[in-house]
Order: structure tokens, then C-alpha cells, then sequence
């Protein structure tokens, strides 16, 4: 689906011989090349006629002829002799996914959804059929003659034709009537999976039945096997399925399923040509079946064929065989001849075998004989480094490994995981961020941790992010989940604040109650006896003041004192409610 579709055309053998080498090839931009398989070379090009991708291309049995249908709406017949458009017209309201022309070359069957008859020589609709929910993926003629010979045949009425659709498991089939009544399939084969590939044994004589080769998307191959006469309310099931798988042998005993990528029917329309294996390198093999038997596996050995090719191609070395007399000259020295090392001999291989008695050496002593510290080898506290953190990350989100996830996502330093997802590459952008998402969802705890990854990805992607069309849908679970936990936030950072402050309260409630007392009552007293001895009263109230000062004076620095005794105390943990001590101070 990615590069150019190939549609090869569909020949009769009254063609000139000069257009039945023509390949003609549709491309994703639009244009139609024009490949001659004979000389090997692109012969035109068919440019002009379409917008988008081209999605089927179609020779008419008129051999300059050839029709195509493409993504922009329309369907354009070309003249391939003077390669210019000669008709285009809109063939659907959506992309036309699918061409088919009619047996006698006057009709052209087209498919998006919904299938539509077209008169080629008018380019109006003659017929209109319900299709598929999905785009039709395939569209061919199962009948050349109707099955009833009564009525004259106008090239069209009475025909059957087969079409299937992509996620479709059902291959429908319509009936062309006189009248336009009829809008509904007649009957439908139901196969296992969606159809891939279809081929079919058209049905030319009246009773003859139409052989049906159906390729799955999971590698079967159904073939059915159906007389066309009417309609029919019920899927038909295959008459029978095809599988081919590996034999199993060489110690592992399970078979492994091969898938079956194409099968066609040959001239005698009873045996097929399978195409299986693998896709750059199929191998196409001729069988003839007994489909009388409900179920054939058929046992092939493909690994062992392909093993051997390549292995053949890895051995195609050639080594220059050095001659001993053979002198070397160095550029840029004339003359100067170097001597030439043999190959290595039979001795230096001896010299690494070991002997039956000796154990073999350890790398930390191999690394000592060469002098390197082995502490400076490894890594320090057994951490891979970053570059091997974002290699752990692209395999475990490819294999979908949780222990490899659990074991990168975990990491809690901001420098590893910016390094991380700086060095991660661009496609596993998108899938880290589903596992993120879903990471975000479970445990608040891991919630906080991806929030870092989070930030690391928006910073250091966001030009890649913002480039991605379809950014919105794959990112929306993320969004709503930041959207939900942001409104909370206010309520939150209210019940923070209250919480804050009556925590903040209690605390310093707390430490007011736990600071001791401190004992104000003086320790030691200083009374002062009445003077006998007299003097002037001038004398007296100088005295008096002095020694009021003093007393001031002494009771100040005992209080300072005795305050920094119980200090002292207090940090040596001496009590000083013992009333002998305090007595002998005093």
C-alpha cells in the first residue's frame, strides 16, 4: 500500500503484438508510467489527468485504450499512442478505490463504496448497486454469457460480477437485471479474515460453475466452487482451505504457519499457482489439488531454502593470494620495499586451544595483564547510561515489555530522563506517550514520576508534535486526564492553605507549652543594718545614696548571675531545687 500500485491489464489474444509487453503502473502522485517488459525501460508517461494517488488502472480490449480511477473523484480514459486524456469525467462523491470492464468492452464497472454501471459511450450511469460499508478493494466479471439463452443478449443484462471490500469478510455477487429494481448483492461467499487476493475460472457455458480463489490477510487460501443460478439468502463457506506451514524439525516441533501471499488459476482451471513466503523473496510453486478434501496444509521447508541463499551469498569472498617473491611498494619512497607478513600458520592457532587441565583465564585477570583498572571499566553503581536508557525504552515500548518500562520510566534524576528522551528517536515519540497516559491513570505515586517524562517529551518534541495532523485524537485521554486533575487543583490548594495554617498553629502551640519557667526569686539577699556611727546629714544621704546604688548595682549582677547559673544547670542537667545546696551558697 505504501509505494505505487501495480494493476497489470487484462489481454485477449487478438492483441497486437507490439502492446502486449505494456505495463502500465500507477503511481501515489498521480501519474500513470508506461513500463515496456520486453526492453526493460519506462516507455511514456501519462501525466494531466490526476490530482491524487491512482488506485486501479485497466486496459480496454482496444489495446490504446486504458482507463483509471484515483482518490481525486474521477475516472479518466487515456489514448496511450498520443498519451493525452481523452475522456474524464467524476466517478463518486469520495475516491474511486476500484475498475472493471465489462466482457464486450461497451460497460465499465466502478467502486468506492458503492458500485455504479457506467455506459462508456455516453459516460452515464446505467446501473447503481449498494457496495460495501467500506472502500471495494476488487471487481471482476464472473459470467461472459447470461444463464439464460431465451432473451437476446445485450452484451450486459443477465451477467454476474464479484466484488469485495477492505475489513470486509464478505465476497458479494450481483446480478445485472433488464429493469432497475434489484439494488441488493444476490448472494456472498464469507471467508476467515479480509480478502487480499481473488482470482476466478469465469464461467463461459450455461451450468458451467465459477471456481473462486480467495487469498486472507492471515495467510489461508479458500477456494470455492458455485453454479451461478439466482439467488441465494445464505454465506457460502469455502469448499476448500488451504495452508502451508513449515515441517517443524531440527528440535523444534512446532510447525510454523507460512503465509500464502497470491494464487491463481491455471489455462486448465484446475491447477493453481501458489505464491508464498516471505514478500521480497516469494517463491511461486505449481499445484494440483484434490478439493474434495475440506482442509489441505501443505508442508514446505522455507526457512531451510532461503538459510541457504543467503548464506551462499556471505561466502562469496575472494582473498588475494600473496606471493612471498612479491615486493610492496610505500608511495612517495622510490625503491623502498617492505617485507610481506604470511598468512598466519598452523603454530598461532595452536597457541589458543586450550588444554584438557587448564582452566580458562577471567576477564578481570585478562584485564590486569593488559593494565587497566577494572574499576574504571565498570560502570559506576551498576547504571546503564543514557544512551542504553533510551535503547532499553525503544525496545520495551516495542516489545511491550513492562520490566523493561518499569525499569527505564522509574529513573527519578531530571538529567537522565531529559537525556533519555532528547536521544530517543522521533517514532517512538507517539507510542511513549500512550504508555505515559496510561501510567498517569494508576498509582498517584508513579503519577508524580511520569510527570517528568511528561515534561521532557512537550519540551524537547513539541515542534514534532505540533506538525502531526491527527495529534488531537491520539492525545485526547491525555488531555482530559490533565483537564480532570487540574480542576481539583483550586479546591485542593484551598485545603492546603487551611491545613498550612492550622498545622502551623498546633506546632507553635506546642513549643510555647514545652519552654520552662524561668525562677525570678532572688537567690541571695543583702540587708543593710542601722548605722550607729553619726554624722552630718549631708554625710548620711550621700551614704545613703551610694549605698542604694550599690545595692541596685550587686542585686543586678547576682540576678544576671544566678540567671546564667540556672542556664549552665539547665544545659548540664543539674536540678536546682535542692534546698541543702541552696543554703550552702547562701
Amino acid at each position: 500500500q505504501d509505494g505505487p500500485q501495480r494493476k497489470k491489464r487484462k489481454s485477449e489474444v487478438g492483441e497486437v503484438d507490439k502492446q502486449l509487453d505494456i505495463l502500465a503502473i500507477g503511481t501515489a502522485v498521480g501519474s500513470i508510467l508506461l513500463y515496456s517488459t520486453v526492453k526493460g525501460e519506462l516507455q511514456s508517461k501519462l501525466d494531466g489527468g490526476h490530482d491524487s494517488r491512482v488506485n486501479c488502472v485497466r486496459w480496454h480490449q482496444d489495446s490504446c485504450c486504458l482507463y483509471s480511477c484515483s482518490d481525486d473523484k474521477h475516472i479518466v480514459e487515456w489514448n496511450t499512442q498520443t498519451c493525452k486524456v481523452k475522456c474524464k469525467w467524476k466517478g463518486d462523491n469520495s475516491s474511486v478505490t476500484c475498475l472493471c470492464i465489462s466482457p464486450d468492452g461497451k460497460m465499465l464497472l466502478s467502486a468506492g463504496r458503492t458500485i455504479k454501471l457506467w455506459d462508456l459511450e455516453t459516460k452515464e450511469v446505467y446501473r447503481h448497486f449498494t457496495g460495501h460499508a467500506t472502500s471495494v478493494s476488487s471487481l471482476m466479471f464472473t459470467t461472459v454469457k447470461p444463464m439464460n439463452e431465451s432473451k437476446p443478449f445485450d452484451g450486459i443484462t443477465g451477467l454476474y460480477f464479484l466484488s469485495g471490500a477492505i475489513h470486509d469478510r464478505l465476497l458479494s455477487v450481483w446480478y445485472i437485471r433488464s429493469d432497475r429494481k434489484e439494488k441488493n448483492a444476490v448472494m456472498s461467499f464469507t471467508v476467515t479474515d479480509e480478502p487480499t487476493f481473488v482470482d476466478l475460472t469465469v464461467s463461459e457455458v450455461k451450468e458451467e460453475s465459477v471456481k473462486l480463489a480467495v487469498v486472507c490477510r492471515d495467510g489461508q487460501l479458500h477456494i470455492f466452487e458455485h453454479i451461478l443460478n439466482g439467488y441465494c439468502k445464505k454465506p457460502l463457506t469455502s469448499n476448500c482451505t488451504i495452508q502451508i506451514a513449515t515441517p517443524g524439525n531440527d528440535g523444534d516441533s512446532t510447525p510454523n504457519p507460512v503465509p500464502i501471499l497470491a494464487a491463481a488459476f491455471c489455462t486448465d482451471k484446475q491447477s493453481l499457482l501458489l505464491v508464498y513466503g516471505n514478500t521480497l523473496q516469494p517463491i511461486i510453486e505449481k499445484v494440483s489439488l484434490n478439493t474434495s478434501e475440506p482442509h489441505i496444509c501443505l508442508v514446505r521447508d522455507i526457512q531451510k531454502v532461503l538459510s541457504l541463499k543467503t548464506d551462499a551469498a556471505l561466502t562469496k569472498v575472494k582473498t588475494p593470494v600473496v606471493n612471498s617473491d612479491t615486493k610492496v611498494l610505500v608511495p612517495g619512497i622510490p625503491g623502498h620495499s617492505t617485507a610481506v607478513k604470511t598468512p598466519a600458520s598452523g603454530k598461532e592457532k595452536k597457541k589458543n586451544k586450550r588444554k584438557p587441565g587448564e582452566t580458562e583465564e577471567s576477564i578481570e585477570e585478562r584485564l590486569g595483564a593488559l593494565d587497566i583498572d577494572v574499576s574504571k571499566v565498570k560502570t559506576p553503581g551498576g547504571l546503564p547510561q543514557t544512551d542504553s536508557f533510551a535503547v532499553l525504552l525503544v525496545q520495551g515500548l516495542e516489545s511491550n515489555d513492562a520490566e523493561i518500562l518499569n525499569k527505564v520510566l522509574n529513573t527519578r534524576k531530571e538529567n537522565i530522563v531529559k537525556n533519555t528522551v532528547a536521544r530517543m528517536p522521533i517514532h517512538a515519540v507517539i507510542p511513549l506517550l500512550h504508555e505515559l497516559t496510561k501510567r498517569l491513570q494508576g498509582n498517584p505515586y508513579s503519577a508524580s514520576v511520569m510527570v517528568r517524562w511528561l515534561k521532557s517529551v512537550f519540551t524537547l518534541h513539541a515542534s514534532y508534535l505540533s506538525t502531526l495532523p491527527d495529534l488531537i485524537p491520539q492525545l485526547g485521554m491525555l488531555y482530559q486526564l490533565m483537564e480532570s486533575r487540574v480542576k481539583t487543583l483550586q479546591k485542593l490548594s484551598r485545603l492546603h492553605g487551611r491545613l498550612f495554617i492550622l498545622v502551623t498553629q498546633v506546632a507553635a502551640s506546642q513549643t510555647v507549652q514545652e519552654i520552662p519557667e524561668v525562677n525570678q526569686t532572688a537567690k541571695l539577699v543583702y540587708e543593710d543594718d542601722s548605722s550607729e556611727e553619726e554624722g552630718s546629714d549631708d554625710e548620711m544621704m550621700a551614704d545613703k545614696d551610694s549605698d542604694e546604688n550599690w545595692d541596685e548595682d550587686e542585686e543586678k549582677e547576682e540576678q544576671s548571675d544566678e540567671q546564667d547559673m540556672t542556664v549552665e544547670k539547665e544545659i548540664n542537667g543539674d536540678s536546682d531545687l535542692e534546698p541543702e545546696n541552696e543554703s550552702e551558697e547562701e
